[in-house]
């Protein structure tokens, strides 16, 4: 790969440090060690950590249950998810609106906790049409999605991501469900979650960081990387993930990452010696 890295120093005076979860940290339940070390050492030092995954089909404490086991040990409001984005989007800017949600029951059940008008799918009308990341997917959930939108509801997704990694290979994401979805109504969704504006507000509102002061981990370059090359915030690409070199060198130069390793174990070594 001919991509060569800037001044890797610049990383040492990040003060918080992002980190997309499935392919940058783990995948499926298999942790990287050197990513643990990595983020042992941020723990024990001056820096601050935010895991952020668009994966919105678990909550925040499913992730801190599974961080915990896989051995990351995070603390109190170091996570937060894509689903978070779209209900704090849908309190603030759609309140009292009727939702019906294509989505996990874990999804579905932290939209009703946040207090959105949640619907069963079975009436003739809705205001919104939410799909997200759905390993529950039924027809009829599809025909209900479609049916409420074709009918006049306005059309969120909570990510764009097509493809979830897992130790197994990849399997369908939130991306594939809207792109079905779209190709059945002709109506596109207006996504959250990375690489979406309302990410980076929300994570600067919860830190109180500017975008100058973050820096971002992950394995995509259409959501990790480009979250941070829209809006100022230093992006990483880690290669234990979906993305391959031939995609970065493939990629327009406003594309690219500011900084490609072979993983988190580089820049660990880089900021801990």
């Amino acid at each position: 790969m001919n991509f060569k890295n800037p001044d890797v120093s610049i990383l040492k005076d990040k003060k918080l440090f992002i980190f997309d979860m499935d392919g940058t940290i783990y995948l499926g339940n298999n942790p990287f060690d050197f990513a643990m070390k990595f983020i042992d050492n941020l723990h024990n030092s001056d820096k601050h950590v935010l895991f952020f995954t668009n994966n919105a089909s678990h909550t925040p404490d499913f992730y801190m249950k599974k961080l915990g086991r896989l051995g990351f040990n995070p603390r109190e409001g170091e996570i937060m998810t894509s689903g978070d984005v779209t209900i704090e989007f849908l309190k603030r800017h759609r309140a009292d609106k009727s939702v019906y949600l294509v989505g996990t029951d874990e999804l579905v059940q932290s939209f009703r906790d946040s207090g959105i008008n949640m619907l069963t799918g079975k009436e003739e009308k809705a205001d919104i049409v939410v799909t997200s990341f759905d390993t529950s997917l039924t027809y009829e959930k599809l025909d209900n999605a479609c049916r409420l939108i074709r009918g006049g509801a306005e059309y969120l997704s909570t990510h764009p991501d097509k493809n979830c990694p897992t130790e197994n290979g990849f399997i369908p994401d939130s991306g594939g469900i809207a792109a079905l979805v779209t190709t059945c109504t002709d109506v596109a969704p207006t996504y959250f979650g990375k690489p979406y504006k309302e990410t980076i507000e929300m994570i600067g509102e919860a830190t109180g960081f500017a975008p100058s002061e973050m820096c971002i981990f992950g394995d995509r370059l259409m959501t990790d990387i480009a979250l941070g090359k829209r809006f100022g915030v230093t992006s990483i690409l880690v290669l234990t993930g979906e993305t391959q070199p031939a995609d970065v060198e493939a990629a327009a130069d406003a594309d690219k990452p500011d900084y490609v390793f072979d993983s988190l174990a580089d820049v660990d070594k880089i900021i801990f010696g």
